[in-house]
């Protein structure tokens, strides 16, 4: 990789952790949190167009969180699952679907969950896999991690069996064949090395372990420009794969089968109207938010002899 090439990654790479830090933050200190994984106004994209106001800091959507569970983690999860859980968690709620609920897990499963953030995710899971199994929250910004740990602290033994540990989805500080299962929500997108990602999580799965993720994929080619923008990386945009590259990597990590299902093009709930005067502008954007970005469900099994 070039001196420049290097820069860039880390200056991206930088990006999505300031922003996961300013929600983080923001839900810390009591509010909305000042960020959102949509990243800044004022995105350049092609064609002149801006998602300045097409998806504004504050907006809740099915990638970008807000603090109000009627909202991003309403639109994601079931009503009985939020049940019991405090704002701080469903505040700080970001993705772009419900992992634990196409993972199919049972009790005494270990589960990893790449990106964490507020750990929303992992309580939910904690709950599947019962005091028997264990849930494991990774993630590499410091405020979601401080975040996660007091939300942990005040679900009490709820959230006996979780734990949560600093590190890079890149190269995970975990044991060879260590975990049953392996969620994510909208956050594999925004890795600069996917394929080292896909061997990581091939390499910490058991045999016979598998991949349940939701993530965003690309409906049409990113610009080199978009996705040199730090800002469109960080908005879960311009980093997602399209599904047949998706699957060809995870193929290549080793993962036999791999299924993605459920493509759906989204406009971060916009239409759903969690934020009615973003979503005038996202129609007009370029043949509208849906045109370049589906949600979809990725699930990747590990098997029992290479």
């Amino acid at each position: 990789m070039t001196d420049h090439a290097t820069t860039q990654s880390a200056e991206l790479k930088e990006q999505v952790r300031q922003r996961y830090g300013q929600i983080a933050q923001g839900v810390l200190a009591g509010g909305n949190g000042s960020a959102s994984c949509c990243g800044p106004a004022n995105i350049e994209l092609a064609d002149g167009f801006s998602l300045d106001a097409v998806i504004p800091l504050q907006a809740a959507s099915n990638c970008c969180g807000s603090s109000a569970a009627t909202t991003t983690a309403g639109l994601l999860y079931g009503q009985n699952e939020l049940t019991g859980l405090p704002e701080s968690v469903t505040g700080a709620a970001l993705g772009c679907g419900n992992p634990t609920a196409i993972a199919a897990l049972r009790p005494g499963q270990t589960v990893l969950d790449l990106g964490s953030g507020g750990g929303i995710d992992c309580f939910l899971a904690a709950r599947q896999v019962g005091p028997a199994g264990q849930v494991i929250g990774l993630d590499m910004t410091e405020a979601m991690l401080a975040l996660a740990e007091r939300n942990k602290a005040s679900l009490g033994d709820a959230a006996a069996n979780v734990r949560f540990v600093r590190g890079e989805i890149e190269a995970m500080p975990l044991p060879d064949g260590e975990v049953d299962v392996i969620i994510s929500n909208c956050v594999i997108n925004l890795s600069l090395d996917k394929d080292a990602v896909f061997r990581e999580a091939f390499r910490v799965l058991r045999p016979g372990g598998y991949l349940a993720v939701s993530d965003t994929v690309a409906l049409q080619p990113f610009s080199e420009e978009m996705r040199r923008d730090a800002a469109v990386w960080s908005a879960c945009a311009s980093g997602s794969l399209d599904v047949a590259t998706y699957m060809a990597r995870l193929h290549a990590a080793g993962f036999h089968p791999v299924q993605i299902s459920d493509v759906t093009p989204t406009d971060f709930g916009l239409s759903e109207g969690v934020d009615d005067g973003a979503a005038a502008v996202a129609g007009e954007l370029a043949g509208g938010l849906k045109s370049w970005i589906a949600s979809a469900k990725i699930v990747a099994h590990k098997p029992l002899q290479n």
